[in-house]
C-alpha cells in the first residue's frame, strides 16, 4: 500500500530534484537577507527609544523565520545560534525581560555575525567557531543580566585582546593602479595593526618586452601578528576588495590553515553582492505583458498590411509604424522600470553604521533619510554603495563635532545628517547633508601645499580648495583611526561616481555644514545624448555633463605659454580642447574663431570641446567597447544611430585627461590661474 502520509520541509527538501534544491536556498538568502535588514532597523528603532510590542514582535519573527530556513537547508550552526538571538526576544515580547541598551548592543552584535555565517553558508566557506562562540556568550550573558553597560563591543578588540597571527595573501589586479589605489598605502595600513612580515612575489613580471608601466604585476605574502580582529584587517582592504584576489588564513598548531569567510564590520558592509534576481512589483509585470499584447496587435496590423499591399494601404502602414514606434517607446520604458528599485535598499546600511560610529566617537549624531522610495536602476543602486559609505563616514568623522564643541559654539548637543534621494529629469539626485563644522579651507590649503598638491604661492577661490579633497591620497586628519585617516577614499569616491557617468559637487559653510551633492543617471542602458560632429565623426555627449554651448568669439581667446587654448567666459577662463586632435580626425576648418564650442564638466573641472557641428539629442541605447572590442581612451561606449551607424559615446573625463596628457602638466592649472577677475 502506498505511504501518503505528508513529507516535512527538510524530507521534501532531500526528495526534491538538485535544481530545485538550488532554487529554493536561493529563494532563502534572499529572504534571510531582507530578514536581516527587519532585524537590524527593529533593533535601532528600538535603541531610539521605541517599545512597540508590534515591533518586538516582528523582530521576533524575522529572527524565527531565518531559523526555520536554516534547519530546512541543513545550517546546523546557524539554526544554533539564532536560536539563542530568538531566545532573548521571546522573554522580551512576552515581558518577562525588560531590553536595556545592553540587550540591544548584543542583539546588534548577534545580527552581524549571523551575517557572516549565512555569507559563509551560501559560499560553502568555514565556520569561525570561535567567534560564534564569543557572540553567543554574549547573548547568553545578556540573557542571565551579568553583562554591564560598560561591556566591551564584541565588534573590536578587548582592552586586553589575544594577539592572533594572520597569513594574508594580497595580489592586486594588474588595472589596479589606474583606480588611484596604492597597494603601498594598504601594506602601511596594515603595518598600524600590528607586527608585520612582507615578502614579495614577482614573479608574474614579465620581461622587458611586452612590459606594461600602467599595470601591476607584484603580489605580496604578509604575516600580521595583531591583537585586531578579522574585520578590522579585512577594512583595510575595503576599497579593494573588489579589485584583487584576497585571502586571509589563521593558521593553527593543530589543524590545517583555512581561510576564513569576511567577518563585516559593523561600520562598514561595503562587499558588492549580486543575486543575480530582482524582486519586481507585480504591477510592472502587469504593464509589461499588457504592453507586448498591444505590439503584438500591432504586428498583426503591420503584417495584414504587408500581404495586401498597394499604394491604398500607405495611409494604413503609416499609422501601423507610428503606433509601433510608440508601443516600442513604452515597451522600453516599461524592460527599465523592472530594472528600477528604491534607493532604501542602499540606505537601509546608514542607521547602523551612524549609531556605531557616533558611539565608537563620542557623538551624538541623528540621522534623517528622505526619498527612500526613489527609484534608479539596479546596476547603479550597487555601486553607489561605497561612495555613499564614504561620504556619511566622513560627515561624521570630519563634519558633526562633539557635543562639548557643539555646545560651546551655540549649537545643539545632538548634530544632524541627511540623506536625501530625488529625480531631477532622467537623473536621480543624493545629497549627503551635516550640520558640522564645514571644510576648514585653511587646513586643507596647508595640507594641499605641503604635499605638493598646489604650489607654495597659489591663490585659489573657495570651490577651487574644496575640490583639494579629492586629490589621491589627500587627507586633513592629524592621526590615522580606524574611521579615517588614510587619504584613500574621496579620490575613490569621485572616481566611482564619474564612471557610472555622474558627478559629485560640494557645498561648504563654515560652522554651518557640508552638502556632498551627487547626480548620477537613472541608468547605466539607456543616455539622454548630445549628438556632435567633428570632421567626418559622429560623437554622442553625456547630457548630464554639458553645461551650455556657445559661438567662439575672437575677444575671447588667448593662449597660456604656448601650450593651453583657453576662452574667458565670464569671469573664468576655461581651456579648449580640439576633439579633431584628440581623436586623430579631419575637422572642417582648424580656425577658433567661429566655431562650435561645447563647455562640459568632468573630474571637477570645465573645458571647452571644439566641434563642426550640433545635431539633435536623443536618448541612445549604450553598448559596451569593453565587451564587444576593447578599452578606447576617452569613450565610455559606443550606440547604434537610427541610420545605422555607429556612434561613439565621449568619456568627458578621460577626454580631459588625453588632452591634458598632450598639453603637459601646465595645463591643469592654467584654468586656476586665470580665474581670479
Amino acid at each position: 500500500m502506498e505511504d501518503r502520509r505528508a513529507l516535512s520541509a527538510s524530507e521534501y527538501t532531500m526528495a526534491a530534484p538538485e535544481e530545485l534544491i538550488v532554487q529554493l536556498r536561493a529563494v532563502f538568502f534572499e529572504e534571510a537577507t531582507e530578514g536581516l535588514t527587519t532585524l537590524e532597523s527593529g533593533l535601532l528603532d528600538l535603541d531610539s527609544g521605541s517599545r512597540d510590542p508590534e515591533l518586538i514582535n516582528a523582530i521576533f519573527r524575522a529572527a524565527h523565520s531565518i531559523k526555520g530556513g536554516a534547519g530546512t537547508f541543513g545550517m546546523p550552526e546557524v539554526t544554533s545560534f539564532t536560536h539563542s538571538l530568538e531566545t532573548l526576544l521571546d522573554r522580551a515580547r512576552s515581558g518577562k525581560c525588560q531590553l536595556s541598551a545592553v540587550h540591544i548592543n548584543a542583539m546588534l552584535h548577534a545580527v552581524d555575525h549571523l551575517r557572516v555565517l549565512l555569507d559563509a553558508a551560501r559560499a560553502g566557506g568555514v565556520i569561525d567557531a570561535r567567534r560564534t562562540r564569543v557572540v553567543q556568550a554574549e547573548l547568553e550573558a545578556a540573557m542571565e543580566g551579568s553583562v554591564t553597560e560598560a561591556a566591551p563591543a564584541v565588534a573590536g578588540p578587548a582592552p586586553a585582546a589575544e594577539r592572533q597571527r594572520y597569513e594574508i595573501r594580497f595580489t592586486p589586479s594588474r588595472s589596479m593602479m589606474r583606480s588611484g589605489n596604492d597597494p603601498y598605502l594598504i601594506l602601511r595600513a596594515l603595518g598600524d595593526l600590528g607586527e608585520v612580515e612582507t615578502t614579495l612575489d614577482a614573479e608574474a613580471l614579465p620581461k622587458a618586452v611586452g612590459f606594461d608601466p600602467e599595470q601591476l604585476y607584484l603580489a605580496w605574502k604578509v604575516g600580521l601578528t595583531s591583537s585586531a580582529t578579522l574585520a578590522q584587517v579585512r577594512e583595510v582592504f575595503a576599497w579593494v576588495e573588489d579589485d584583487c584576489a584576497l585571502e586571509i588564513t589563521v593558521p593553527s598548531p593543530t589543524v590545517k590553515a583555512e581561510v576564513i569567510p569576511e567577518a563585516a564590520a559593523p561600520e562598514t558592509q561595503t562587499k558588492k553582492q549580486d543575486s543575480g534576481s530582482i524582486r519586481v512589483n507585480i504591477d510592472k509585470v502587469d504593464a509589461l505583458i499588457n504592453m507586448v499584447g498591444e505590439l503584438v496587435i500591432t504586428q498583426s496590423m503591420l503584417g495584414a498590411v504587408q500581404r495586401e499591399f498597394d499604394v491604398t494601404k500607405l495611409e494604413r502602414l503609416r499609422q501601423g509604424l507610428i503606433q509601433l514606434e510608440r508601443n516600442t517607446r513604452e515597451l522600453q520604458d516599461c524592460v527599465m522600470r523592472i530594472r528600477m528599485l528604491p534607493i532604501r535598499f542602499v540606505f537601509s546600511r546608514f542607521p547602523r553604521m551612524v549609531h556605531d560610529l557616533s558611539e565608537q566617537l563620542g557623538k551624538d549624531i541623528a540621522l534623517t533619510m528622505q526619498g527612500e522610495n526613489t527609484e534608479l536602476d539596479k546596476t547603479v543602486l550597487e555601486r553607489i554603495g561605497d561612495p555613499l559609505v564614504h561620504l556619511v563616514r566622513n560627515s561624521i568623522d570630519h563634519g558633526v563635532e562633539t557635543p562639548e564643541v557643539r555646545l560651546a559654539r551655540g549649537k545643539t548637543a545632538q548634530g544632524s545628517i541627511l540623506l536625501n534621494a530625488s529625480h531631477q529629469g532622467s537623473n536621480v539626485v543624493i545629497t549627503v547633508k551635516d550640520d558640522g563644522g564645514g571644510l576648514n579651507t585653511e587646513k586643507i590649503l596647508a595640507k594641499a601645499k605641503a604635499k605638493g598638491l598646489v604650489p607654495a604661492d597659489a591663490q585659489l577661490s573657495t570651490a577651487e580648495i574644496h575640490e583639494l579633497i579629492f586629490a589621491p591620497g589627500f587627507s586633513t586628519a592629524d592621526t590615522v583611526s580606524d574611521v579615517s585617516g588614510r587619504g584613500v577614499g574621496m579620490d575613490v569616491v569621485r572616481r566611482n561616481i564619474n564612471e557610472l557617468g555622474g558627478r559629485v559637487d560640494i557645498s561648504s559653510t563654515p560652522e554651518k555644514g557640508s552638502t556632498f551633492t551627487i547626480r548620477l543617471p537613472l541608468t547605466l542602458a539607456i543616455l539622454d545624448g548630445q549628438v556632435v560632429r567633428v570632421g567626418s565623426q559622429i560623437f554622442i555627449l553625456p547630457l548630464v555633463s554639458i553645461v551650455e554651448s556657445l559661438k567662439v568669439q575672437p575677444k575671447q581667446l588667448s593662449t597660456l605659454v604656448g601650450k593651453a587654448e583657453l576662452i574667458r567666459l565670464r569671469q573664468d577662463h576655461i581651456p579648449i580642447v580640439r576633439l579633431h586632435r584628440v581623436f586623430n580626425l579631419e575637422p572642417d576648418t582648424t580656425e577658433l574663431a567661429g566655431r562650435l564650442l561645447v563647455i562640459v564638466e568632468g573630474d571637477g573641472q570645465r573645458v571647452g570641446l571644439v566641434v563642426d557641428d550640433l545635431l539633435e539629442q536623443q536618448q541612445v541605447v549604450i553598448k559596451s567597447l569593453d565587451t564587444n572590442y576593447r578599452r578606447v581612451g576617452g569613450v565610455s561606449g559606443a550606440t547604434i544611430l537610427g541610420d545605422g551607424t555607429v556612434a561613439l559615446i565621449l568619456d568627458v573625463a578621460g577626454v580631459i585627461s588625453l588632452s591634458r596628457e598632450s598639453k603637459g602638466a601646465s595645463w591643469k592649472t592654467s584654468s586656476r590661474a586665470h580665474t581670479q577677475p
